[in-house]
């Protein structure tokens, strides 16, 4: 996968591996419909974040699910 296109495909594609990496429980709370194409590079930068780590603390986890929401739209 090229994520260094910008779309829907691959801002779903990296959500999805974040809340995978971080093993969230509450996976409904962060669907990729919910962010705006705008954020793609924001993602992108995160989504990488997340890959390069193996392991997170709690308030690792904590600040990157709250970036999430801060790039979350208004729903």
């Amino acid at each position: 996968m090229d994520l260094s296109v910008k779309n829907r495909d691959n801002m779903e594609y990296m959500i999805n591996g974040i809340v995978q990496k971080l093993q969230v429980v509450n996976t409904s709370a962060i669907k990729a419909e919910d962010y705006d194409i705008d954020n793609y590079e924001e993602l992108r930068d995160l989504y990488s974040l997340v890959n390069r780590k193996n392991q997170f603390s709690v308030s690792e986890i904590e600040a990157i699910v709250s970036e999430l929401g801060a790039l979350r739209n208004n729903v």
